[in-house]
């Protein structure tokens, strides 16, 4: 009777008329209620699975009348455990001492686990406790079962350190513990399990180094150590684990040291990332042997030397981040050669020469070069200088010789014209330019103009502090939009003057490009202040997830990989704010109607009248008072409370983001009263087992195909599961973005990494074995 749309209740005397009942198997249906009591009493059951329903109250404590009992399976449901009588049916279990697997994943099961787990039969070879609340330390009781082969309690509450005795249990292949607050340091008994070919413990207070003794676990095909506080050089004995056939991932730690030469023998793996570490050295040449490599992640480390053009060898790769590191020597153009290279991130290094205008070089949407300033050449839309021919060192030093007293004389003389202007003229001035390539400013008359008249044909938004109008300049062919602030609202100049220093400075594909700005009067004689954009044809993102059916433009939906990519665009933008300005930004007010989208479809964050600077690099937070705070549904909750100003509070605003992207529904939507926000929303929805096609924007399952992008996933049986699966991993990002307590966040950078590791997933690996959609073995 499983995996049908059966619903209601459970007869309360099943097990009474149904005495000889040797398998109950109803899973994946829709029955709600209580597991009657009078299960018990069919004797001579051997597997009980009722998992993918909706029941709900206490687990039967009766169930160890059940002798044959071989399997029981009561994952992704609404089961309670609060305390000690909840959990007597762990008791009860003892006296099955036939069973061999036990499955409560996704429940409401809370407290610490009874000591009495020890007692359960020593055939156990199947635990699963994913995804509930469950305290307390590791329980000591599993070093007695001897034949566990899996055993998962990831996203629980667990703390303490993770025991040694787990070398001993030789037959374990899955150890899945991530998502928890385990801390110490990762068992070198591991070692021990040649067996084990999952080891997953991502998110994570674990410490101290990798074990060497990993590399004895020859059958690993997933080894995930991310996102703890793990220190010291990476075991070149984990590079030698040759049967890493699904991942590799070390990235968020505080790993030190070169990546070795033996990375190369990693030939089998798709996924590699050390992103997010303190390695340092050049890049191994080695690295070209990884053949089968699909993604690659060496960003925020201190790598030094040149790109390998070894990496040219890796005809597979889809995705390459070197970005964030401190990489030199010359344009790596031989990357143009990789035929399946989707997205190249080359950014804040110090490389030079030429930038190539094909392949991959064509569309800056699908590569980054931004914070290399020995760069030229390239497609327009990159804005760096063109590349000269050099001139012979003997005409320049003549040249030089020459030329250079009378520049100095001119740049002298320039300098002190200038010194006297601005002290004449500072009180009255604007700010300053904010890009080395703006326009010349633009007087009201001309803004005037190019907006006839500000017509409301032109006006294409309303907020805070202004409206935004299309433009057409007086060249008749640049096409902008026009900020004009209302001057009479109350913070609006505030909000002038804090949009134009915080974009005064930065560049980044993901941020809106301010042109130049407008300090003037109109014809009445008011003030008058404008900020010029560059026009962002498709919109704003609120736009297209809240269309207006009366404008076209919004007509296509967003399909899968769109709502990825503009995930992974907003983050990067984040994350370039935070770690990568000289002075860090925080957006505060990060919101869809803020995230503009460009002709191809790229996000570009804007509206910066709230950004505030962090007082120094390296304080991450900023006094609170006298700053306006954002918008109510997408403002962390510590705002509220007099809490500071910190780049936790854009993460919140990004969680929020995210869960409104993938679910449709604004986090003001009318449902969200009394207590409701859009992340209970979804954590109910997902803790009473509800499908994620209830929970996720039902235009993602739309028949209407026009806008869709996820055509070259829909092939194979595993398609819709692995598109699922995705799904619940990028809802669970977002959750774990917007936390209540700001320490309970993670970082934009590792939700950046995060959303593209399930991006490339979708693509190339078996969702079901991604920790990053939570895999949860119910």
């Amino acid at each position: 009777m499983a995996y049908n749309q059966m619903s209601g209740t459970l007869p309360p005397d099943i097990g009474s008329t149904l005495p000889n009942l040797h398998f109950l198997d109803m899973a994946s249906n829709r029955f709600v209620g209580q597991i009657p009591l009078s299960v018990a009493n069919a004797t001579l059951l051997r597997q009980i699975d009722l998992s993918r329903n909706n029941f709900s109250g206490r687990i039967p404590a009766n169930l160890g009348n059940l002798p044959y009992l071989m399997q029981l399976s009561l994952g992704r449901n609404r089961l309670e455990a609060r305390d000690a009588l909840d959990w007597e049916f762990v008791s009860s279990l003892a006296n099955c001492s036939l069973l061999k697997e036990l499955r409560l994943a996704m429940n409401n099961l809370s407290g610490a686990l009874p000591a009495s787990i020890a007692n359960l039969s020593t055939q156990l070879n199947t635990i699963t406790l994913g995804r509930n609340q469950i305290s307390g330390s590791f329980p000591s009781g599993i070093k007695n079962f001897v034949n566990l082969v899996t055993l998962a309690m990831n996203e629980n509450l667990f703390t303490g350190s993770i025991p040694d005795f787990l070398g001993e249990l030789a037959d374990l292949g899955s150890l899945i513990l991530y998502g928890n607050k385990f801390s110490g340091n990762i068992p070198a008994s591991l070692g021990n399990l040649t067996a084990l070919n999952e080891l997953i413990l991502f998110d994570n207070y674990l410490e101290g180094s990798i074990p060497v003794s990993l590399g004895k676990c020859q059958g690993l095909n997933t080894l995930d150590l991310a996102g703890n506080h793990l220190s010291g050089s990476i075991p070149m004995e984990v590079f030698s684990i040759e049967s890493l056939s699904n991942y590799l991932d070390l990235s968020s730690n505080h790993l030190n040291g070169t990546l070795p030469m033996e990375v190369g023998r990693l030939r089998n793996t798709p996924f590699l990332s050390v992103s997010n570490n303190r390695l340092s050295g050049e890049l191994p040449t080695s690295l070209g042997d990884c053949q089968v490599l699909q993604y690659l992640n060496l960003s925020n480390n201190f790598f030094q030397g040149s790109v390998p053009k070894s990496l040219s060898n890796l005809k597979g790769l889809e995705k390459l981040d070197l970005s964030s590191n401190d990489l030199s020597g010359s344009f790596p153009d031989f990357l143009a050669g990789l035929p399946f290279l989707k997205l190249l991130n080359l950014s804040f290094n110090d490389l030079d020469g030429e930038v190539p205008v094909d392949k991959i070089f064509s569309n800056s949407s699908e590569f980054s070069v931004v914070g290399n300033h020995k760069l030229c050449g390239g497609i327009s839309s990159l804005h760096l200088p063109s590349c000269s021919t050099q001139t012979s060192k003997k005409n320049r030093s003549l040249i030089l010789k020459v030329t250079l007293p009378i520049v100095v004389l001119i740049l002298l003389f320039a300098l002190f014209m200038t010194c006297r202007y601005a002290r004449k003229h500072k009180k009255n001035s604007p700010p300053a330019e904010l890009t080395s390539d703006a326009p010349t400013k633009l007087s009201y008359l001309e803004l005037m103009k190019a907006t006839d008249d500000f017509s409301s044909e032109n006006l294409i938004g309303v907020g805070s502090y202004g409206s935004v109008y299309r433009g057409v300049l007086g060249d008749g062919k640049t096409l902008v939009a026009i900020k004009v602030l209302n001057l009479v609202q109350r913070g609006a100049f505030k909000a002038f003057v804090a949009e134009c220093e915080a974009l005064r400075s930065i560049r980044h594909r993901n941020l809106v490009k301010i042109l130049t700005t407008c300090s003037s009067v109109d014809l009445r004689g008011n003030e008058f202040r404008a900020i010029v954009f560059e026009f962002m044809p498709n919109g704003s993102l609120e736009s297209w997830l809240h269309p207006d059916t009366d404008k076209k433009l919004y007509s296509k939906r967003l399909g899968l990989l769109q709502r990825l990519d503009i995930a992974i665009d907003v983050a990067a933008a984040l994350n370039y704010l935070h770690d990568h300005c000289e002075t860090p930004i925080i957006h505060c007010d990060l919101k869809p109607s803020n995230v503009l989208l460009d002709g191809n479809m790229t996000a570009r964050v804007g509206d910066f009248g709230l950004a505030r600077f962090l007082s120094n690099g390296t304080n991450r937070y900023l006094s609170s008072s006298s700053v306006i705070k954002g918008s109510i549904g997408y403002m962390a909750p510590e705002y509220g409370m007099g809490g500071q100003v910190s780049t936790h509070a854009d993460v919140y605003s990004y969680g929020v983001l995210l869960l409104e992207l993938f679910t449709g529904r604004r986090p003001t939507d009318d449902m969200f009263k009394d207590g409701l926000t859009l992340q209970n929303h979804v954590e109910e929805a997902f803790s009473k087992g509800a499908q994620v096609t209830g929970i996720a924007d039902p235009s993602l399952f739309s028949d209407d195909k026009e806008g869709e992008d996820t055509s070259d996933l829909m092939v194979g049986m595993q398609a819709s599961e692995r598109i699922t699966r995705c799904l619940e991993s990028v809802l669970v990002v977002g959750l774990r973005c917007a936390k209540d307590s700001p320490r309970e966040r993670i970082t934009i950078k590792d939700a950046a990494n995060r959303i593209e590791t399930i991006k490339s997933l979708l693509r190339t690996a078996e969702m079901n074995k991604s920790p990053f959609n939570t895999p949860c073995l119910i």
